[in-house]
């Protein structure tokens, strides 16, 4: 670890790893900000099962964020430091659960600051029924990449992937998979590499990505994580778990977030089809409801790139500090 960032993990009145107990399961949240007056804001992985790049072997790593806030970054139960068999018991309430409780217990140790939400794609999942169920616990909700239904499985994606250099018989299975009433999680995953591979859904071209070589240096030299930590990023506990993605596959979260009273703001990059942000700025436009806003990001996709990292932090954070 270098002098720079030790020296910033030394200026903060707010940087430990607490245990918590959250959904039954004792949990480690780092928690580091350089005022403990300051708003909190609690990060919600993406995934489910990929705690990148704001995990808990970042201590002093983004000053930026943590010199306007104080951040909760929490590995999720199954993962990075928290790893654990993911079995299909477990289920979206069993993760909102545990927000709900990290949310309380966050509002416990630091009663006198408004506790915020940031999430970003799975994460999202849980911060919209978190504030649709406890909307007194929460000051602000931001997310990049709002997941509202038909994910993957929609017009957009057939349309841009039909339109795309995929080979002709791909696009003849694509063609069956859009008939199809029924949809496998081999289908997903199938249909999730191809947007990776002939589209700009999860990246934008010809844009500045994040530094993430820089991120895993960081977290490689982390003074709270271990080898086995770093390799429970990517390898962990939802290799074989099917209930989760099963369930998000057939989400429709359009109820949930209509009903939202918190201000709850959405940055959804402009080549994202993942999360259609097409279907996203329709249905904020449609909802009636002064809570939700929606803002598009340029040249940017599903993962936030050098301009989607520049609007979370100048956009968003700006938004939860208000």
């Amino acid at each position: 670890m270098n002098k720079i960032r030790k020296a910033i993990i030394s200026s903060n009145e707010v940087s430990e790893l607490k245990t918590y107990t959250l959904g039954g399961y004792s949990q480690k949240v780092l928690i580091e900000g350089k005022k403990k007056t300051n708003p909190i804001v609690i990060f919600l992985h993406g995934g489910p099962g990929a705690p990148i790049p704001f995990c808990e072997g970042c201590r002093g790593m983004f000053p930026e964020l943590t010199g306007k806030v104080t951040m909760v970054y929490w590995d999720q139960l199954g993962c990075g430091i928290n790893n654990h068999k993911i079995d299909d018991t477990f289920t979206v309430e069993s993760f909102v659960k545990m927000t709900i409780d990290l949310i309380k217990n966050i509002r416990n140790d630091f009663k006198a600051c408004t506790v915020n939400i940031f999430a970003v794609s799975w994460g999202s999942i849980l911060a919209a029924k978190v504030a649709e169920a406890e909307p007194k616990l929460l000051h602000k909700v931001m997310v990049y990449g709002q997941v509202l239904k038909q994910l993957t499985f929609n017009d957009e994606v057939f349309e841009v992937l039909k339109n795309s250099s995929m080979p002709l018989k791909n696009k003849k299975r694509l063609t069956a998979l859009k008939q199809s009433s029924e949809r496998t999680l081999k289908e997903l995953r199938m249909v999730m590499r191809w947007i990776g591979k002939y589209t700009e859904g999860y990246q934008a071209k010809d844009t500045e990505k994040s530094p993430i070589g820089a991120i895993i240096r960081g977290i490689l030299t982390s003074p709270d994580y271990s080898l086995k930590d770093f390799i429970a990023i990517f390898a962990n506990g939802y290799l074989k778990n099917t209930s989760l993605l099963y369930e998000v596959m057939n989400m429709d979260l359009s109820d949930t977030l209509k009903g939202i009273e918190i201000p709850y703001l959405i940055l959804q990059g402009d080549t994202d089809i993942v999360t259609s942000t097409q279907m996203i700025s329709r249905f904020v436009e449609n909802a009636g409801n002064r809570n939700l806003s929606c803002i598009k990001v340029e040249r940017s996709g599903h993962m936030p790139g050098s301009k989607g990292m520049e609007s979370i932090i100048n956009t968003g954070f700006e938004f939860l500090k208000k």
